[in-house]
């Protein structure tokens, strides 16, 4: 916070001292001050982001422990889906994205996989190492006890899988708020990635800094929910963590 702080002084200190243009480079308080002024239209573009962020990342979540769960059960369907995970992360976004727009036009759908797509194979892979992480002498002793598959999964596999579910969540959902800026910004018609848009195009960088700032306290507050989620669901795993 300390460095935040310098950095943001000596911004206002340049920018002040060398007379710089806003349209190039606003003060930090500039930016802040007509943030404010404009703070009923940016939250409205932020509702709609947010909604985008957390109904895609639903999304990416189902699809994740779907893969995940029937790759933990079928050892032959990992071999064959683990390089597909992989290789659909190679796939540009920046293409992908206008051609959501173009096959399903603007509404939510297209915006919803995009983020879908950015966000299923971090969440997706910690799951599947979780459950391969699994105590093998733990899984032995159910199977001598007579415990079926779904038991084993269900009383060893799944608890180990948590930490790691938890961890690959916190990548995911920061990638969830920036998989939806961007294809808002591609086509949308509310969000804050279409905010930005018009704002750059009328060339009001304090608003576009000030659309940036608040996509950062988005992201950073959904992060930190994670760890809240994560006391509520498993909170013996929140403790292994300390």
């Amino acid at each position: 916070m300390i460095l935040v702080a310098i950095l943001i002084a000596v911004w206002e200190s340049y920018v002040r001292l060398a007379d710089v243009s806003p349209r190039v480079l606003p003060a930090p308080s500039r930016v802040v001050v007509q943030g404010w002024a404009n703070r009923e239209v940016i939250a409205g573009h932020a509702a709609s982001t947010l909604q985008v962020t957390l109904l895609g990342f639903a999304l990416a979540l189902a699809v994740s422990w779907i893969i995940a769960t029937c790759v933990d059960f079928s050892p032959w369907l990992r071999r064959a889906v683990v390089p597909l995970l992989v290789i659909s992360q190679t796939l540009p976004i920046v293409a992908l994205a206008p051609l959501m727009i173009i096959w399903f036009g603007f509404g939510i759908l297209p915006k919803l996989l995009v983020v879908a797509l950015v966000t299923f194979f971090p969440m997706t892979v910690g799951l599947v190492e979780g459950f391969a992480s699994a105590d093998r002498d733990s899984d032995r002793l159910l199977r001598s006890m007579g415990a079926s598959r779904r038991q084993q999964f269900r009383y060893v596999r799944l608890p180990s899988a948590i930490p790691r579910f938890f961890t690959s969540l916190r990548i995911g959902i920061t990638y969830a708020v920036v998989g939806a800026v961007f294809a808002e910004y591609v086509g949308a018609s509310s969000g804050l990635g279409i905010y930005m848009s018009q704002q750059k195009n009328a060339f009001r960088t304090d608003l576009v800094l000030a659309a940036v700032v608040v996509t950062a306290l988005c992201s950073v507050v959904l992060f930190l929910s994670t760890y809240l989620v994560q006391r509520i669901v498993a909170p013996w795993a929140a403790e292994d963590e300390r």
